[in-house]
Order: C-alpha cells, then structure tokens, then sequence
C-alpha cells in the first residue's frame, strides 16, 4: 500500500505500548533499542532482510547483521522478529533506481528505501504485530504540534539524516521516533559500551540501502551491460572511452582514464554533462570550472512533509543538494502540484540529475522534490 493510500492511524505511542525497533545489526538501531525500553515502552526489534540477489557471493553483510541483531536483542531481554521485504524493495525501490540511471540520471535510493520500505512496508508489519508505533536509529528529530508532525535536524551536525527522511508524510511521522535526535554519534558509542552491547565500536555500513559495500560499477554492471562511447570536451574534442554513460556522474574525478593529453595541462578532469542522444560523456578541467556550476534548479517529484507548502512564492528558504552539504540560502520561486524553481544566493558546485533538493526553515525539514535540471 502506498503512503498516499494509507488507512489514518492512532495517535504516537505512550511508554507501556508496543514500538518496534529497525534493528540492523549496527550501534544505532542497539542504542535506540535500549533508551526505548529505559524510558518504559515495551520494545521488540524487527530485522528486515532485502536482498538476495547475491547472498553468496561475498557482498551481503545480511548473515553477520542478523546474529549482531539477535545478540542485541538477547542482551536487551526484547523479542526479535524478523521479515523478507525482498519483493517490495525489488519492485518500489531498486526498480525505479534502475529506470533512473538507464535515463542517465543518479539516484538516491536510500531516500526512496525510506519512504517505501522502513517507514511504509516495516510500519505496516509493526501494526500487524499489534506495535503503536516504530523506531529506528537514524539521527533526526521530531515534534508535534496542532498542525501536525515536524522533522527537524538532529543534534550532531555531521550525522543528520533528514536529508534520506523528507519523503515521509505525515502518517509515516506521527507513528515514528528518533529516540538518538539528541545525541552525538560518540554519545552513542559510551551508552553503547556503558551498556555492553557488542557492537558498540561496530563500523558504520555504507553503500546502497540493504545491498551494502561493494565496487558499484561492477555491481552496476550486471544489470546495465556496458556501453562505450566517447569522453568529449565541451567544444567536442575526444579524449577518452568512457565504458557507459550510467556509470558515471556529475562531478565525479576518478576513473575516467584521462592523462597525458598533449596540450591538455595537469588539472583533474570532472565529469560536467552527459549527451544521451550521443552516448558521450562530457568532460572539463578544474573542480571550480563555470560548467560545474548552476544557481538555479529545476525540481520535479515536489513532496510537503505537511501535506503543503510553507507560503507562497516566491519563499525564503534554505536548501541542501547531498547528505551533510551545508545548508545553502536559496529562494524557492516557484512551485506546483509537482515541481518547482529554486535559486540559490551562492553557485553550487556538481548539481546532479536524479538526487534530492532538500528544503529547509530554520532547523525544519520542509520537503523537496528531485532534481530534474540545474543552470
């Protein structure tokens, strides 16, 4: 079911009832796990398992997260469930992350695992399990007032996660906690160790949402085959084979194989366009080259965490384009059902085709929309 679909639930849970945790294995979902149940919830951990393609070919971490979950949960005293959204992360998320880079475009999947997956697929089976709510143990805060739930940013700048959550709506956040809003990732770690929880110095994951570390071209590889084309200059001078035009994305500096060009200087190429009608890759030198640089963006796929906008426009706001970029000052000019025009006050450097555009006030999560051009 989709959250636009979703039947209207009760309001947030009240210590005593049930919240199910998101335990991944990792420190966080322990932690959250842990100050859930000191402040009186009857907690239950839920591992989720997503993917299969390849469990036996070195890459999926999803055994060793899975025995790291159920120790947790053993050392919390709480019950583990656990459930194979194999399926639904196939057909709502990496389908669509697919589709997006044969377009040429570089998604994020993990704001679309978010929406689809922990926050829709895993909140449905909590409710089932007869839970008032979830959690989990990203780094974001939430209040409420009369005019619904806010999302707002987490207390350790350098791990805020709103950027992943600001697909959610307002069903999705009334029935959810961030119970790490107000703690750093080092004050995880000493309630961690304080606790004895095995994990505590455990690595933090990376990579694609569920499918884990890997050499992503080469993952990518086996369901986008190869397609050389050119690596061109912007005046059209080749320079270089690129091996497909999904590999690659804006902004990017290693791995295109460029060097010792007669003529060409010693500054780092970047990648600053793709020519998909001509399957080339376009090419520039220097990071702060004017190609690379856009004031102005084109979103599409516009979403309010509350149901509409903040105020016409045009709209004083902030932005970020990437997890962990610094809040940009920008005004929101225009907006519809579906899409909108922002312009940011300072250039912004590798604004890339298929990733978020994450709108702020203040320390608010508003929203945002994809990226569907920037100039």
């Amino acid at each position: 079911m989709s959250p636009a679909s979703s039947p209207a639930r009760a309001s947030p849970a009240a210590p005593g009832e049930t919240i199910v945790v998101g335990l991944s294995g990792g420190v966080d979902s322990a932690v959250a796990a842990l100050l859930l149940r000191e402040q009186g919830f009857d907690v239950q951990g839920l591992f989720m398992k997503n993917w299969e393609e390849d469990d036996t070919a070195g890459y999926c971490a999803a055994a060793a997260d899975l025995a790291d979950a159920h120790a947790v949960a053993e050392h919390l005293g709480i019950a583990l469930h656990t459930v194979n959204f194999a399926t639904e992360y196939w057909d709502r998320v990496f389908a669509q992350f697919l589709a997006e880079y044969r377009a040429g475009r570089t998604p994020n999947p993990d704001v679309l695992c978010n929406r689809e997956i922990k926050f829709q697929a895993f909140l449905d089976h909590a409710l089932r399990l007869g839970a008032a709510g979830i959690a989990t143990g990203h780094y974001a805060r939430l209040t409420q007032d009369a005019d619904g739930a806010r999302l707002r940013l987490c207390a350790d700048p350098d791990k805020d996660q709103t950027y992943f959550l600001h697909l959610l709506n307002q069903d999705q956040l009334r029935h959810s906690r961030f119970p790490l809003a107000d703690l750093t990732k080092a004050e995880v770690r000493r309630i961690a160790r304080r606790a004895g929880l095995a994990n505590a110095a455990k690595k933090d994951s990376t990579g694609i949402c569920f499918i884990g570390e890997r050499r992503f071209r080469d993952f990518l590889a086996r369901y986008l085959p190869p397609t050389p084309g050119p690596i061109e200059t912007p005046d059209g001078r080749v320079v270089g084979e690129h091996q497909g035009i999904a590999y690659y994305t804006i902004g990017q500096r290693q791995g295109l194989g460029i060097g010792g060009l007669a003529g060409g200087g010693e500054a780092p190429w970047f990648v600053a366009g793709k020519d998909l009608a001509r399957n080339a890759l376009i090419v520039v030198q220097g990071g702060d080259h004017p190609l690379l640089m856009s004031r102005e963006v084109a979103g599409s796929q516009l979403h309010w965490i509350a149901g509409h906008p903040p105020g016409p426009p045009p709209y004083r706001c902030r932005a970020r384009l990437r997890h962990r970029q610094p809040l940009q000052d920008c005004l929101l000019l225009s907006y519809d059902d579906s899409a909108c025009r922002v312009t940011f006050d300072r250039p912004q450097r590798a604004v890339t085709p298929g990733q978020a555009i994450v709108l702020y006030r203040h320390d608010e999560c508003l929203g945002g929309a994809v990226i569907a051009q920037a100039s």
